[in-house]
């Protein structure tokens, strides 16, 4: 069991929202009861003031509470003035935040001049250059001090002009102080932080808000979850802002970032949100504001079995032990369910929306890469061949009357698998929900060796009850597979989208699952939202875009891979190439590379350590120069942009990760 000091939220199972120091900004307070606070970041270049007013008018009116702004240099810092100026004489009041990185002068300035500044402990005032790795306590002490005399002054200026602080750790930019002695770890990450903070408490300053952003949602939601235990062991209570780095743009972007700010939002954490998407920054609020407004009225109204003691290690990874039931479960990745039971299926062709396609001259199947797994039928069967790998899955009662069982197992219900009566002798699904699951159902569940069981609930606080069934699950030694099933009721596509990368998001991080399966009523977009995501395929089926959404939560929780993975930072003033365009150049030359991780930094501030975990990266240098890495080892420098795209791809190949793209061939 983890110690109940471990804990990181208020409860496991019921809605709570986990309480901070309230942090005045401007005239937006920030923690305590207020509520979460939407906030994003300007992309034009700061020195150019009608742009960034402009830009931040329109941040301001899709819901945006906190505009953020960069100040890489005195001279941007200094221009804050003329930019509030403006922002005031046109009628908005929203507070600005500056954004610094290395340049220690620049913060001292603009703290005097916006209502908050945000800083980087792995850029600001320490050693970022990978080239020290021991330590000695000596040494390290002796950095601290240096940082110490370099921060100390920011600090008095913040206190004497009341401007508030955020200390934004990111994963990548980790000095090699943290590396030497914490590691490449979240709690490196939360020591990087807390060391500034101490500094701050040591001059008896306390507007101070925290982050610990990452790429990878795993390592950002341990993060945040080691910050909270780390605060509560040394008394602090800052406010805490969620954001997913990097998280990239469109669809994939969104799950990513629901992934990690969602998981954190269901324990009750967060205090402010960020969405950071390679898209103009009007657009991120409202995914924002889509995904902090869920909770609002989050009620408990069904209660949840109580514990108050996690049976597994929150902040370390690990995947809950399960046995192999037909390819299911074990060390396989999870499968993805498409749910037909309310679709008639006549032919071939209605399984193309699921990575099937048939070939009727040659009578072969074509499978795509995103192809689903299994199909519930429900209460129907096929009368055509399928694919070797698909399982169908029927109710029990469908299932009992057919004459050939090949390939079909039964959906049960508890009624009717405690009967006993004969199943398949392959694979048997059973329908449990967290109070189902007694000792009678423990003991005949842990007997049978080829059940799967298919998690439900239909509680509000859904994701929580079923963590506490896989808690339950855990501590009844109970190892059988278990397929996560969401059902989502007149919602439309951007909300299962978000809601859904949440639910499944927050149990996979965690180790659990070994399938995913939506059954949604989709509805229209509420509202025309001028800053909505429009849809990969306007006239794409329900069953394609549910299937594309689950592959890609699988791809976000890096729990399986399906295609290629794309860490983009957002843009901003320090952008050095337009990034939007660059993106989508790259992802349309390599997206067939299944499992590769290109990142596609603005500049040097998100590069290379931002791009820690990926193969690739196409770093901005210098006006139209990139420098090219493989890994964190710089390969080619200025390269000329209209260049780089075709020396990346040449790379890729030289290093033998090049396959030709053959998706037309199949789709």
């Amino acid at each position: 069991m983890i110690e109940t000091i471990k804990k990181y939220c208020n409860s496991l199972t019921e809605y709570s929202r986990y309480k901070t120091r309230e942090v005045s900004i401007g005239d937006v307070p920030l923690g305590g009861t207020n509520p979460i606070r939407i906030q994003s970041m300007t992309i034009t270049d700061t020195m150019n003031t009608k742009a960034t007013v402009e830009q931040s008018i329109r941040m301001v009116e899709a819901g945006c509470e906190y505009v953020r702004i960069t100040a890489p240099s005195i001279n941007e810092a200094r221009n804050l003035e003329n930019i509030k100026k403006e922002l005031r004489a046109r009628g908005y009041s929203v507070p600005l935040i500056a954004d610094i990185h290395f340049t220690p002068n620049a913060a001292e300035l603009a703290a005097r001049l916006v209502e908050k500044v945000r800083i980087n402990p792995g850029n600001y005032a320490d050693r970022k250059k990978f080239e020290k790795f021991e330590y000695t306590d000596q040494e390290y002490q002796e950095e601290l001090d240096r940082i110490r005399e370099k921060f100390v002054p920011l600090v008095k200026v913040c206190k004497e002009y009341g401007t508030a602080m955020r200390i934004g750790t990111n994963h990548g930019s980790l000095s090699d102080r943290i590396m030497n002695r914490f590691g490449d770890t979240p709690l490196g990450m939360v020591e990087s932080a807390l060391e500034f903070v101490r500094i701050c408490e040591d001059q008896n300053y306390y507007s101070i808000v925290l982050s610990m952003k990452a790429s990878n949602p795993k390592v950002m939601v341990q993060a945040y979850r080691q910050l909270i235990q780390k605060m509560e062991e040394e008394g602090m209570n800052y406010p805490i802002h969620l954001g997913v780095t990097e998280a990239g743009g469109g669809e994939d972007g969104r799950i990513k970032s629901a992934v990690g700010i969602g998981t954190l939002l269901e324990d009750g954490i967060g205090d402010t949100i960020r969405v950071s998407l390679t898209e103009d920054p009007e657009y991120e609020s409202p995914v924002a504001i889509m995904l902090a407004d869920r909770y609002v009225k989050r009620k408990n109204e069904k209660t949840i079995l109580p514990i108050t003691e996690a049976p597994i290690d929150p902040v370390h990874y690990k995947r809950r032990e399960t046995f192999e039931v037909l390819g299911i479960g074990g060390s396989h990745v999870p499968i993805v369910v498409a749910d037909y039971h309310s679709r008639n299926i006549s032919s071939q062709k209605d399984l193309i929306d699921i990575g099937y396609k048939y070939d009727a001259v040659t009578d072969k199947w074509s499978i795509a890469e995103a192809a689903a797994d299994a199909i519930y039928l429900g209460k129907q069967n096929i009368d055509f061949g399928v694919p070797e790998n698909i399982k169908l899955i029927l109710d029990y009662k469908e299932w009992e009357k057919l004459e050939s069982k090949r390939l079909r197992y039964p959906l049960l219900n508890k009624e009717d698998f405690l009967r006993g009566k004969v199943f398949s002798d392959q694979l048997n699904l059973l329908r449990i929900k967290l109070n189902d699951l007694d000792d009678e159902l423990t003991t005949k569940v842990k007997d049978d060796l080829k059940l799967i069981l298919i998690a439900e609930t239909d509680n509000e606080n859904g994701m929580a009850e079923q963590r506490r069934l896989f808690f339950e699950l855990v501590i009844r030694e109970i190892k059988n597979p278990v397929i996560v099933k969401r059902n989502y009721v007149k919602l439309d596509t951007d909300k299962i989208r978000l809601y859904s990368s949440t639910d499944f998001g927050a149990l996979l991080v965690d180790g659990f699952g070994d399938g995913v399966w939506i059954n949604a009523d989709i509805i229209e977009k509420e509202e025309a939202l001028k800053y909505a995501l429009k849809s990969v395929n306007d006239n794409e089926t329900k069953a394609e875009f549910i299937n594309r959404t689950l592959f890609g939560i699988l791809q976000a929780t890096r729990t399986r891979i399906s295609k290629t993975e794309y860490i983009a930072c957002p843009s901003c003033g320090r952008t050095l190439f337009d990034l939007q365009e660059t993106t989508e150049m790259i992802r349309k030359r390599t997206e067939h590379l299944k499992g590769v991780k290109i990142a596609i930094m603005g500049c040097i501030v998100n590069g290379p350590g931002e791009m820690a975990d990926a193969d690739y990266g196409y770093v901005g240098s210098g006006i139209d120069k990139i420098t090219l890495y493989r890994g964190k080892d710089i390969v080619k420098r200025n390269v000329p942009s209209s260049q780089a795209v075709n020396v990346l791809i040449s790379l890729i190949k030289e290093d033998g990760n090049w396959s030709e793209d053959s998706k037309n061939d199949i789709f």
